[in-house]
């Protein structure tokens, strides 16, 4: 394990009244040198109520730091890259970043397959990336991590988000032991996050004993899925487990239960936000899973929930928020543990990855740190059920890895 020792909190931290940005020259509130923390994610697009959160959440947690003046002398900037949630325009993203002498670490992507376009040059440019979304165990934990034989393929990569083996684990248990679902149709967008998410969902599923009674791909850039509602119709499964993200859910719920199978759809964290009910006028009773205890219920969390609501962001800061403001703070607490030990002189990337053994705070989440793999320690999980047109939390538990 990594041994982490320095302390340090975000409690008690303000900020006054600021306008959302639509700009992506980040935020600067005066100091002596600038640091850029970089931030990509999905801005357009299907995905974007979730990537616009990350964004503005980031943006909160820097506005923070330099009306804190959490770093003596070092003004923090915030630069947001679109990556449309596709993999080439991330790493396009990513050598931009890296070109960029002043940027010190990166938040983000939201997309699984789009990290791992970004985790080599990341890494051989010693830049720490800092997911607050990536959920593919394979991330941090190595391609072999089904056989039990974990390898860390990259030292840059770090996220507060869990893992999808701890993720698929829950919701199956959840289903089995709490919904007592017995039968699933087991579908998935074939992407590396979706994908995933159903390999590590079956697993634990069948080994409780539940039955899939049948399994499909879906791709995800469709809205038409009546041939595969109509095998969940025949197949005589109780619900549906899909893996894949809210803007293909959304449609293939509706889809399902207008062909007759009045049966839930359950899927992960990338179906947990208020669009996935805007596209289903169905999605009553359906399920999700997301990282973390419910946002709005954390102690730790009222600070930014209310700060957040001052700044004036336009866009809710959805699923991610918590854990993006925690993301972005880790990266400002190893710039300014680096800061210290290089006299408080600016540090060097490499500097500030080595500083990252020792971040260690109380954020938005809770308890923030990180394991040997870069995963987060913080292995709570959430199951949510859509209940008069919201999201409505039903069971929060840490699932031990």
């Amino acid at each position: 394990m990594i041994i982490l020792t320095s302390v340090l909190t975000t409690g008690a931290l303000t900020l006054t009244a600021c306008g959302s940005r639509d700009d992506d020259k980040g935020s600067s509130d005066g100091g002596n040198t600038t640091v850029v923390i970089g931030v990509d994610a999905p801005l357009t697009g299907d995905l974007s109520a979730l990537g616009l959160g990350i964004k503005n959440s980031a943006d909160l947690a820097v506005k923070t730091a330099n009306k804190e003046k959490t770093v003596d002398g070092v003004t923090f900037k915030l630069v947001a890259k679109d990556d449309q949630a596709q993999p080439s325009v991330g790493q396009a993203n990513a050598q931009s970043f890296i070109n960029d002498k002043e940027v010190l670490g990166v938040v983000g992507p939201l997309n699984s397959s789009v990290s791992q376009s970004m985790q080599k040059p990341f890494n051989d440019a010693k830049l720490v990336q800092v997911s607050p979304a990536n959920t593919g165990t394979e991330l941090t934990q190595g391609d072999d991590w089904k056989s039990g034989t974990k390898a860390r393929p990259f030292a840059t990569y770090f996220r507060t988000a869990t893992t999808d083996a701890i993720q698929g684990a829950f919701a199956a248990t959840y289903l089995f032991e709490t919904a007592k679902v017995k039968d699933i149709y087991l579908i998935d967008d074939q992407k590396t996050y979706g994908a995933g998410l159903a390999a590590s969902f079956k697993e634990t599923f069948t080994k409780l004993g539940g039955k899939i009674v049948g399994t499909d791909h879906v791709n995800p850039e469709e809205r038409d899925f009546n041939a595969v509602a109509t095998k969940v119709k025949k197949s005589g499964a109780k619900a549906v487990y899909y893996g894949g993200e809210y803007p293909a859910a959304g449609p293939l719920s509706q889809q399902i239960k207008d062909a007759g199978a009045n049966i839930p759809l359950m899927g992960g964290d990338g179906i947990y936000s208020a669009d996935f009910i805007k596209l289903n006028k169905k999605a009553e009773g359906d399920l999700a899973t997301s990282v973390g205890a419910p946002t709005e219920k954390l102690d730790t969390a009222k600070k930014f929930i209310a700060d957040y609501k001052t700044a004036g962001y336009k866009e809710a800061f959805e699923a991610y928020g918590g854990g993006t403001y925690d993301a972005t703070w880790s990266i400002i607490q190893a710039v300014k543990i680096a800061h210290e030990k290089n006299d408080n002189k600016v540090p060097s990337r490499e500097q500030v990855l080595e500083a990252m053994a020792e971040v260690k705070f109380t954020g938005v989440t809770g308890d923030v740190s990180f394991d040997e793999y870069g995963d987060t320690t913080n292995t709570m999980m959430t199951a949510y059920q859509v209940e008069s047109g919201a999201w409505k939390d039903k069971k929060s538990e840490a699932v031990k890895p």
